[in-house]
């Protein structure tokens, strides 16, 4: 729905640069630092490591692909909801927007900022053992949540006083959290020994099911390490020149993490064998106290902070632009679609937004609410891909400054994955399945509540 002559709108204030620094930013939080544990129990292999890490990232570069052909083709604030509002009509849009909205990406911010003021308590070891007691209910850990909380309403007014800003705050933790990666990575093999039994075994398990079976569950993991990278696609309408600059930043920010990711594994297990990884609950600063002894800890606190709190700035800044898109189709809340007109910013979904994340935090329910739709935000995965073939048909001649390299086989390829994705988790945890489609199901009524809002005012 086109603004109002005369109201504020959005303004394409973002560079190429940004919006690289966007994607590296969402995808890169604390995964990294503590996910490569959990690969090499499952896979045991250092080959078989390195290669789901390479296969998942490979995916997620598919997905980018895929998307950028139709970032490409509809540069518009709010990106996958406006897509699905194009290819599947409003109802389908609705409920990504509402499932964004209702825990997965609020629910993502909170258990991000909860991680970076975790990793602060390193330093100020109080905040873990400062609770509340009301008498009839205590909030566990307050101070944690305390300081997760004002790091939400931080970068909430960020992004509030302008895009621009908010863009210059990603770049600069960009930067700052992959110098603090590449200096893990560089350190290790500068400074570390190489370990006995590094790399190895290397390939030891023959090609059977058992194999298959660890490998799917490995790469469930390497995905989430990966999720974010289409966030950008949200900030469409303030990047410059959004139909060539988004698709640019879907693939060389992804292309970079995939590198990152890769070389960090390899600093891992040039200094520690799969076996220790294994077992390690903080990897990476197990790593760096080979040769860093125990100030290592505390490099690592401070990798993590930088990269945690990047990513909550980034989900922060681009997500609420769905609220906005889906409030500009009157589909949602009213007044979320104010632009302020000294920032040209949506003031009042960040607010909105930043209050949710807040409450999610505090409560502490964040964590398993976002496992509770984590298979829901892979269905919209397969559905956002698979819409290139129906733009493909509807669409034959529309404009495309970028097409999908590898179409028709890498889209499908990502979409067959993402089918097998929703399956797995089904299969493997029909409870938390159910209760996630329970949650996505909400937003029925809702859509249908505003629909019927809509129908009465004429509009």
């Amino acid at each position: 729905m086109d603004s109002e002559p005369g109201k504020p709108t959005l303004a394409e204030r973002l560079g190429p640069g940004t919006a690289i620094a966007v994607v590296i930013g969402s995808i890169i939080g604390s995964g990294i630092f503590l996910v490569p544990q959990k690969i090499a129990f499952t896979l045991n292999d250092a080959g078989l490591i390195i290669l789901v890490w390479i296969f998942g990232g490979l995916l997620s570069l598919a997905g980018a692909l895929t998307n950028a052909e139709i970032a490409g083709m509809i540069p518009a604030a709010g990106g996958q909801y406006v897509y699905f509002r194009e290819i599947y009509g409003s109802f389908t849009a609705f409920l990504y927007g509402w499932t964004t909205f209702i825990v997965y990406q609020t629910g993502s911010i909170a258990a991000i900022a909860v991680a970076f003021a975790k990793y602060l308590g390193f330093f100020f070891p109080s905040l873990s053992n400062f609770n509340i007691d009301f008498g009839l209910f205590v909030i566990p850990e307050a101070g944690i949540k305390i300081v997760a909380i004002a790091s939400i309403l931080f970068v909430t007014i960020v992004n509030y006083l302008g895009v621009q800003f908010g863009g210059f705050v990603q770049r600069l933790f960009t930067i700052l959290k992959v110098a603090a990666i590449a200096g893990i990575v560089v350190s290790c093999f500068a400074f570390g020994q190489l370990a006995p039994h590094a790399f190895s075994p290397f390939f030891s398990s023959s090609g059977n099911l058992s194999v298959i079976s660890a490998f799917g569950v490995a790469l469930v993991s390497v995905l989430w390490a990966f999720d974010g990278w289409n966030s950008v696609t949200y900030l469409a309408g303030e990047v410059k020149n959004a139909s060539k600059n988004i698709p640019v930043a879907l693939v060389a920010g992804t292309i970079a993490v995939l590198v990152i990711y890769v070389a960090t594994n390899l600093a891992y297990m040039y200094v520690m064998p799969v076996s220790k990884i294994a077992t390690s609950h903080l990897v990476a600063a197990d790593a760096v106290s080979q040769f860093f002894g125990q100030s290592g800890g505390a490099l690592i606190a401070i990798a993590v902070m930088l990269s945690t709190f990047g990513t909550v700035n980034a989900t922060t800044m681009t997500t609420a632009r769905v609220y906005f898109a889906m409030a500009k189709d009157r589909l949602f809340f009213k007044g979320i679609d104010k632009v302020h007109p000294k920032f040209r910013t949506p003031y009042v979904s960040l607010v909105v937004q930043g209050i949710w994340a807040s409450i999610l935090t505090l409560t502490g329910t964040y964590d398993q609410l976002f496992t509770y739709v984590i298979f829901a935000s892979w269905l919209f995965y397969a559905l956002g891909a698979f819409g290139i073939f129906i733009l493909r048909q509807k669409k034959p001649d529309a404009y495309r400054p970028y097409k999908a390299l590898g179409y028709p086989a890498v889209p499908a390829l990502f979409v067959l994955v993402a089918v097998w994705f929703v399956y797995n988790t089904i299969v493997t945890d029909p409870r938390d399945s159910i209760i996630g489609a329970g949650l996505v199901a909400l937003g029925v009524p809702a859509y249908l509540y505003w629909k019927r809002k809509n129908s009465t005012a004429g509009v």
